[in-house]
């Protein structure tokens, strides 16, 4: 595939928002996308944050779709940090040579200065978003301003940049693939545990378990008779995931809890969790990391949040997001999971 009558063969994606998992798959869908436009074409990404180390970059540098995952540290607060910045940045670009780079960041100048240092230096024609006053002839090439910008919906945002390229997001959902971990953690995790072959399985994540995060978790009464019930009518295991931060209200969730239960937060790594969500029937979880990670995995996910904003859910056939606030909520949570859980059954039996 050309742009500007030059062959694509190695794209450099420049990101710089939340170092979250949810917010680092909501890229997912550009980058297929973006395969789907340049199916030759090596997708490398380059990750500008305040947060490296985040759990998320171990997951995030091995997925399926890119070539290589590249992180620099964008706290610039001195002279040096701003020398380093660019030197990091000239090593990525030495390393993947790359034939286009696209910056999805709409705001900030920060990204828009490397791909001008690019530009000058080394002829690498860029694409970005003209979002803010003299921004567009950082690039060779701007989309123009976009309310998907500011759309709940963070997968949409990152369509506003390809546009550029005659490229629309068209219902793309975000994906993700089990790493060799993953597949062979699903492929022991049963017998390891004492789990029969035939025993269905439902995933619960309660997450949320940062500071700025404990707002999204719902009551864990309301919570405890909504998986209760599912699991009663399907017959299933109960497995918990979870950081290790998160044992807490994991054992708090499981005192007296009266059917088969296993508790796994903090003894699945990063790269092992989607094998245990794959082995789900039902995922369920509240607005966190695994959330997004079972709806890339394509597993019925019932999402359950605390307060109402759909516009930010994901809107996919194997995905229901529900409120739970009161009692009253429950029977369509109950309703919902069960038909997500039988959906799944028939499509298993029929495959």
């Amino acid at each position: 595939m050309l742009f500007g009558g030059k062959r694509i063969g190695r794209i450099l994606m420049l990101m710089g928002h939340s170092a979250g998992i949810g917010d680092l798959l909501r890229g997912s869908a550009s980058w297929r996308a973006l395969k789907n436009k340049f199916p030759d074409a090596e997708l490398h990404l380059l990750f500008l944050t305040k947060d490296k180390g985040a759990v998320s970059e171990r997951l995030i540098s091995r997925h399926h779709l890119l070539s290589s995952f590249h992180v620099i540290d964008k706290r610039l607060r001195s002279i040096k940090d701003w020398r380093d910045f660019f030197k990091h940045f000239e090593e990525v670009l030495l390393k993947i040579k790359p034939d286009l780079i696209i910056d999805f960041e709409p705001h900030g100048l920060k990204s828009s200065f490397l791909c001008l240092y690019a530009r000058v230096k080394y002829r690498v024609p860029s694409i970005g978003v003209g979002e803010i006053p003299f921004r567009s002839p950082f690039y060779t090439l701007a989309s123009p301003p976009s309310r998907s910008i500011n759309s709940p919906d963070y997968t949409d945002r990152f369509f506003v940049v390809l546009k550029a390229l005659g490229i629309e997001r068209n219902g793309i959902p975000i994906e993700l693939e089990e790493t060799p971990e993953a597949l062979e953690f699903r492929k022991k995790f049963r017998s390891k545990f004492g789990i029969p072959p035939d025993k269905p399985i439902i995933g619960l994540n309660i997450g949320c378990g940062t500071p700025d995060a404990l707002w999204k978790r719902p009551r864990l009464d309301l919570l405890r008779q909504v998986v209760y019930s599912l699991q009663k009518q399907t017959g299933s295991f109960l497995v918990l995931s979870g950081a290790d931060f998160e044992r807490d209200i994991n054992e708090e969730f499981l005192k007296s809890y009266p059917l088969q239960a296993l508790d796994l937060s903090g003894k699945t790594d990063i790269l092992e969790l989607p094998g245990l969500i794959r082995s789900c029937s039902l995922f369920i979880s509240t607005d966190s990391g695994p959330y997004h990670m079972s709806v890339a995995l394509r597993v019925p996910t019932l999402g359950i949040f605390v307060k109402d904003f759909p516009a930010s859910y994901h809107h996919h056939p194997w995905v229901s997001c529900i409120i739970l606030k009161d009692e009253g909520d429950i029977p369509n949570l109950v309703s919902e999971g069960f038909r997500l859980y039988k959906h799944f059954s028939q499509k298993e039996e029929n495959a």
